[in-house]
This record gives C-alpha cells, structure tokens and sequence, in this order.
C-alpha cells in the first residue's frame, strides 16, 4: 500500500491545478481539479488501511489453553501464559491469551470482521480502478480524459488499441474478494455449540483475499497508475464547453437567471459566454471576472 499511496501522491500534486468538469448522478457537474479527485482517491484508500489497523488487536487474541470446550481443562495454569510470552518474543507481536476462552473456541468474528476491512478496501479499489478506466475510455468516443500505459502489444484483432488491463486485473480480484468474504461470513456462523470447525476454509479464503489484492495493487500501482495522464488540452475543451460553469454566475445574477442562460445554452447550441451575453445580465467583462473554472475548485485553499 506505501507504493500506492506514493504513486496516487506523486500523480495528485502533479495534476492538483489542471481543472476538469467534475460529474455527480453521471451529469456534468461543476469543475474539480484531476489532483482533487485523486486526492479522494488516497484519502479513501488511508481510511480503509486505518480501518483494518483497528481491528488488529482482536486478530492477537489467542485461544491457547483452552483445551476441549473452553474450561481449561487438563491444561496448566500457566501454559497460556508460557506460549504467549514465547510467542511474543519470537514475532515481536502483542499476541494474548486473556480473553474468553469459550468465545474464542465457538465464534471466528475477529476474522469475520477484519476480512470485511479487507472487503471495504477492494470495494473502494474497484470504484477508484472503474473511474480511472472510464475516464480512460476512447480515445474517440469516450471520456477521453485519460492517457492510460499500452501493457500489451495492443487487441490480437485492433492493431493499436489500447487496453486497460491493469484495471481489469484489479476489478476481477475484488470480484474474488468479495465472494471470499461471503465465504468466510457463512464459515464464522458454523459455531455449533461449543466449537467452530471452519477455520480452514475461512483461512484459505482471507489468506487468499490477502495475496490478490496485494498482487493486484502492486501491478496496477507499478504499469498504470505511474504511466496515467492527463489530457489537459481535452479536459480544458470539455470544460470550456461545459454549462455547469453557469454555478459561478448565481451568487451574482441569482439562481433563476443562471437557469434560463444555462437552459437557453443548451437549446441553442451555444456555449455559456454566448448565452449569457444574449441574456443582457452579464457583460463580457462580468463573465470573465466571475467564471474562472480554477478559482470555483477553491485548489489554492486546499492544496495540501
């Protein structure tokens, strides 16, 4: 995860001034910065990897010297205690053995609950890789915000196309995570009376979520994120273009104004400064002073 972040850094602070539209409900929404939105991206991934580190003082709680059912039976008073400590000097972990024996046998919820950390960290990683890569879409008809690292000599049948395969990988290893983590859900209920005997499989599945996601991470970190771009020329057409700049206007001319140019825009076919010009409310000047698509991503106060 630390080449991650210092990747995602590296590309926000070179991308936190280039303004692009910005999209909420898949409309065009008001401008953002390409290093603001990934700046979203790094603060989802921090908060996922804060989550999971919460939850790994249950992961040490030990069941040693619990013997059959949870009583202790037959077991020395000191064994847990004499297992711990050894195993604490061997791993330099905080590993204990003072917890509730009979929960311990019975209940796998301390794994039950880190693999769901785990889940919520591929189900962010698949939102942050579907953006990127649709962003990437085209070259010609799609987003074409993005230049994304050819990984492959291109389609076995379209000479030269590009594809994001890095992501694909990704999404596919989420996908697999994801049905893991139902598997271990359904083996950390099998606590029939006293004991829960699917720690196997619920091991093979969390140890398996574990290896995907940091391969895939890894690669993706490695042979897309580092080679992405931005298509500054592209995004600054589109925004050029884009009628939700009209946001700018209502603080001066008030919402119901800032309505009709943008929806006069819209029918005719004009771009904004053309429509608000037509309206009479704003003179040239005005417009120029009052929409500047930078100054709206407020990037100068929150860079950093």
């Amino acid at each position: 995860m630390q080449i991650y972040d210092s990747g995602i850094r590296r590309k926000k602070e070179k991308y936190w001034h280039t303004v692009k539209v910005g999209r909420t409900h898949l409309q065009d929404a008001t401008p953002i910065t390409f290093g603001q939105e990934l700046s979203g991206y790094q603060s989802m991934v921090k908060h996922d990897l804060q989550f999971i580190e919460e939850k790994k003082p249950h992961l040490r709680e030990l069941a040693i010297g619990a013997t059959a059912v949870g009583t202790g039976l037959n077991a020395h008073p000191e064994l847990a205690e004499l297992i711990t400590t050894k195993l604490n000097t061997i791993y330099q972990e905080n590993f204990t053995a003072n917890t509730n024996k009979f929960y311990s046998l019975a209940a796998h919820s301390q794994l039950n609950a880190m693999h769901g950390s785990l889940k919520t960290l591929a189900e962010d990683l698949m939102k942050i890789a579907n953006d990127l890569r649709f962003l990437a879409s085209g070259p010609r008809a799609g987003y074409g915000e993005l230049t994304i690292p050819a990984n492959e000599p291109g389609s076995s049948i379209m000479p030269g196309k590009v594809n994001p395969t890095q992501t694909e990988a990704l999404t596919m290893a989420v996908t697999r995570v994801v049905g893991n983590d139902v598997t271990i859900g359904f083996a950390a209920s099998q606590g029939n009376f006293e004991m829960n005997v699917y720690k196997p499989v619920l091991i093979a599945a969390f140890l398996e979520s574990a290896d995907l996601l940091a391969g895939t991470i890894s690669s993706f970190t490695e042979k897309f994120l580092q080679g992405l771009k931005a298509n500054k020329d592209y995004m600054k057409g589109q925004l050029d273009q884009s009628l939700m700049l009209v946001t700018a206007l209502t603080p001066h001319i008030g919402y119901e104004e800032s309505a009709k140019i943008a929806q006069k825009a819209e029918r005719k076919g004009t771009t904004l400064k053309e429509a608000a010009l037509a309206s009479g409310k704003v003179s040239s000047q005005e417009y120029e002073a009052w929409v500047d698509p930078l100054a709206m991503t407020k990037s100068k106060q929150t860079d950093g």
